[in-house]
């Protein structure tokens, strides 16, 4: 892997842990309707999904269902109201980030989750204050796995996208990160790592801990 100028990362399950805010919005959905809390360890493996996963998980609700629109707007207002209360940096990421920028190294997060979310969350999350981009999934006209929050992210950086490295712990990050031409780098710790087959997405590399992009960049 070549020295990048910079290294990009995926949000959710990459940097930050939000399941259990993303589960305790919809399992307040569950409460409000008289159903039995769920533990929000249930909700974990799906939370790289979304409202798709929360609904998925709270109410057995695919996209499919009539109500899924009204549901989805109300799991949103949910989690809006509680971003950050339960929602940490995984271990290891606070030191990575600083150790990037001692290096001057530029990073910055390329994200499906919307700006309505991600701005926000950013602002409240001091770690993530200095990122250099923020692409959010309605940044561009595309959410990963196209590339082109990808490419944008390259471009407001005016670097190539050969010269970035992406980190994601999903199998779309992967997709996109090598569809923009980037070097890419599996994160094993983060949700889907337990239940998917991340030796199957063609990374360039993986890591089993935030650390490890330390390392990859002392063996680049």
């Amino acid at each position: 892997m070549a020295v990048p100028h910079a290294i990009l990362f995926d949000l959710d399950g990459t940097l930050i842990d939000s399941a259990p805010d993303l589960g305790a919005a919809a399992d307040q959905m569950r409460v409000d309707r008289g159903l039995p809390s769920l533990p929000l360890e249930g909700y974990r493996h799906m939370a790289g999904a979304g409202a798709r996963g929360m609904l998925g998980i709270a109410f057995g609700m695919t996209p499919e269902h009539p109500q899924f629109g009204d549901y989805k707007e109300e799991f949103f207002r949910n989690y809006e109201r509680r971003l950050t209360q339960l929602t940490r940096a995984f271990d290891g990421v606070a030191q990575m980030l600083q150790s990037l920028q001692q290096r001057g190294l530029a990073w910055g997060i390329v994200t499906n989750k919307s700006s309505r979310f991600t701005d926000p969350l950013v602002r409240q999350m001091a770690l993530l204050n200095p990122a250099a981009v923020v692409i959010s999934g309605d940044t561009t006209p595309h959410a990963k796995p196209h590339p082109e929050p990808l490419f944008e992210a390259a471009r407001r950086l005016q670097l190539n996208t050969d010269q970035c490295w992406y980190v994601g712990d999903d199998e779309r990050d992967i997709v996109a990160g090598r569809a923009a031409g980037m070097l890419t780098c599996a994160a094993t710790y983060g949700y889907l790592g337990a239940v998917a087959d991340w030796q199957a997405w063609g990374a360039d590399a993986a890591i089993d801990h935030p650390q490890g992009v330390l390392k990859k960049l002392e063996s680049a």
